[in-house]
């Protein structure tokens, strides 16, 4: 019993009062050292060519911050004959970095609150006990009062009468004049980090030019131009305009300033390109659409116009990245790449220790147990006789490789 008390006593001294320490082991050996060199030169070339030269690690970064106004310009003649300009069809007149432009609507005129027959399709009746007082049909346009109009064969209802007819126009009922509409586009950005500002209006254009210019990817200067077509725009996202003007939908416009402050002011622009947002092959619920009143009174009645508007929602999409040179993240990724030096030796010692030939004798020279004579529990004499027997061993092993550390 005692023995076995004092064996956990040294066991557990073994684990407190213990001590590791590096032994340098130097191996000739050309495989290993090839293998040890070409994962060190792998490792300074990530640092150094992708990590600081090509994704531009000795610079502090900072992301955009930025405002957008826009203003639309053009007029078209709708099928009805009716005049539509800029304020007829940007509804509503402001939004948050967006325009909505209607090329396609339902109208319904002079309706007034009164009592009229529902749409057949959705309330349909030939009795009154077929229409319950009181009750909203859904998807409908009012409150059904409990009888049956004869003459429509439908429910009567409390309504703004008389209701709509949802008849989509095709083709649009602004036709193709929205195609030559064009949308100016103000984009103020900032860099707080670098205090950096700039607009997309660039210095190097005057007033005759942004008064004649139209956005042209392929044109140098042009490239620049804040002044959008609607349809060229459209067409750049690979887009069908005919079915956004029929059906509505959502363009998006973005625009990417991604700067390397290093190079100058001037060569800080932005990048614009084009998508569609929504989903133009959607089988239910397709394009974009909402319906908006315009009252009036007449004869001391008020009234109201119903416009369930069709069109293109653009909404701009600021995004972006300055980078400016700073001594301290190019410290810290030379940091991070001497400390991945590591995988080097681990990878050559997982080799001498597992792989190669003699992987038993670089075992035994690379750990070493070291007994100190002050040891509160020194080891016990079968310990010594077989440490005695290791270094014996060691010694006919290391005279018996000793031709061999070239190899």
């Amino acid at each position: 019993m005692g023995n076995r008390c004092l064996g956990c006593v040294q066991a557990t001294s073994s684990a407190a009062f213990e001590y590791d320490t590096v032994k340098l082991v130097h191996i000739r050996n050309q495989k290993i050292g090839f293998v040890y060199r070409l994962v060190q030169l792998a490792i300074v070339g990530y640092i150094l060519g992708y990590v600081i030269v090509y994704q531009k690690g000795y610079q502090d970064t900072d992301l955009v911050v930025s405002s957008v106004t826009t203003k639309m310009k053009g007029t078209a003649m709708a099928s009805d004959d009716q005049l539509w300009d800029v304020a007829d069809y940007v509804v509503p007149p402001e939004e948050t970095n967006a325009v909505f432009v209607t090329t396609n609507a339902v109208i319904t005129s002079d309706q007034t609150q009164s009592i009229c027959g529902e749409d057949i399709e959705l309330a349909p009746c030939q009795v009154d006990s077929d229409c319950q007082e009181n009750v909203y049909v859904r998807n409908g346009n009012g409150i059904q009062t409990g009888l049956c109009n004869m003459t429509t064969n439908s429910c009567e209802i409390r309504a703004w009468c008389p209701v709509e007819n949802d008849t989509l126009p095709d083709p649009p009922l602004l036709g193709d004049a929205p195609k030559n509409f064009t949308l100016l586009i103000k984009n103020s950005i900032e860099f707080q980090k670098f205090d950096f500002t700039k607009r997309n209006i660039l210095d190097r254009t005057d007033k005759n030019f942004l008064a004649s210019c139209t956005y042209d990817d392929n044109d140098s200067l042009r490239q620049f131009c804040p002044i959008f077509v609607l349809a060229q725009t459209v067409a750049d996202a690979n887009a069908n305009w005919s079915d956004l003007a029929l059906n509505g939908g959502v363009m998006g416009i973005f625009i990417d300033w991604n700067c390397d402050l290093d190079k100058g002011y001037s060569d800080c622009v932005p990048d614009y390109h084009f998508r569609r947002m929504d989903k133009s092959d959607s089988k239910l619920a397709k394009g974009y659409s909402f319906r908006y009143p315009v009252y009036y009174m007449k004869d001391d009645v008020q009234y109201r116009r119903l416009v369930k508007a069709y069109g293109i929602r653009f909404e701009v999409i600021v995004s972006g990245e300055a980078g400016k040179f700073s001594i301290v993240p190019l410290l810290l990724n030379i940091g991070s790449g001497i400390a991945l030096l590591s995988i080097a030796t681990v990878i050559c010692d997982l080799m001498v220790m597992y792989i190669v030939k003699k992987r038993q004798y670089y075992k035994e020279n690379k750990y070493q147990l070291i007994e100190d004579e002050e040891s509160l529990f020194p080891l016990d004499v079968h310990d010594g006789d077989h440490i005695e027997s290791q270094d014996s061993e060691k010694k006919q092993l290391n005279a018996a490789n000793s031709s061999h550390y070239s190899n």
